[in-house]
């Protein structure tokens, strides 16, 4: 049971990066491969300033902002240096890393004896892993509030429009470099956050937990748009949460059937892989359907 609880509370963490990925993958329709970077550098900040005797919280609110800084430099490449959209985001995150070198020093560092934000008075009574539980649905109910608030508001229906057409957007007066370049500032600050939250939960952070995020991250959201189909933008940022609690479930279920945990990044990229062809493959099953019953009627 301990085990199972472990990977809800994993689910719930991991989540905030689907949340952040959604922004700029699903609503600014921008391919971001800053996350990479700004995952472990979120980690390596906290985790170092807390190494160093920093307020957890303080940590975690200074992630936040190098994590916005991140996605502030791949906005500018792309809307005022020009750059491709890929190539902006392979910069920043390769730039990240020799970043990341130079805050913690090493390759990684331990939160052995430290105070972080999982060592708060409320969670010290609760059963093994609840307190991840815990984190995770405070966290979350914040988080999904605020964006449904934020993209209800002029600026975030703007934001949305950029999106949708960024050309027509700017024919009705809207800045969108601008929203560029916040969409991506809002969504690295997230994954940074999300990266000192993590690497906190796990006691370390290290230079190579950034690789396969953005995997992990689209699973959320694939398998939650697969799970429930059509639904509203508000909803189907629960739905990602959710398909964030799934995936994690599909990996305990898959390991519990022998494979290493040298296998996840390979594990993760097959779930996804699955998850974004099964509708086609229902498409292809009612087309199908349709053609044979189509058959039958003409017999």
């Amino acid at each position: 049971m301990s085990i199972v609880v472990s990977s809800i509370a994993q689910g719930l963490l991991w989540a905030v990066l689907g949340l952040a990925l959604y922004l700029t993958f699903r609503i600014l329709n921008f391919a971001d491969l800053t996350v990479e970077g700004s995952f472990p550098l979120g980690a390596a900040t906290a985790v170092a300033l807390i190494a160093h005797g920093t307020n957890p919280y303080l940590a975690t609110l200074a992630a936040i902002a190098i994590g916005a800084l991140a996605g502030l430099v791949t906005g500018l490449l792309y809307t005022k240096g020009k750059i491709p959209v890929l190539l902006a985001g392979i910069l920043v995150m390769t730039a990240c890393l020799s970043i990341n070198l130079r805050i913690m020093g090493a390759a990684n560092i331990s939160l052995l004896n430290q105070e972080t934000i999982f060592s708060a008075s409320f969670l010290q009574d609760l059963p093994k892993y609840f307190d991840g539980v815990v984190v995770g649905l405070i966290i979350l109910t914040v988080l999904i509030s605020t964006l449904i608030w934020f993209l209800q508001t002029e600026l975030g229906q703007a934001f949305i429009a950029t999106g949708d057409n960024a050309k027509m957007a700017a024919a009705f007066g809207i800045k969108t470099d601008q929203m560029t370049i916040m969409g991506l500032m809002v969504s690295n600050a997230l994954i940074a956050f999300g990266g000192a939250v993590i690497a906190q939960n796990n006691g370390f952070a290290d230079i190579n937990m950034g690789i396969g995020i953005v995997v992990i991250a689209l699973a959320s959201i694939i398998i939650g748009e697969v799970c429930f189909g059509e639904l509203s933008l508000n909803q189907r940022l629960v739905a990602i949460v959710v398909g964030s609690i799934i995936y994690r479930l599909v990996l305990l279920a898959v390991l519990q059937l022998g494979f290493s945990t040298n296998d996840l990044n390979l594990i993760s990229s097959i779930i996804l892989a699955i998850a974004m062809i099964l509708p086609q493959a229902r498409h292809y099953l009612k087309l199908d359907g349709i053609l044979s019953r189509g058959g039958n009627a003409h017999d």
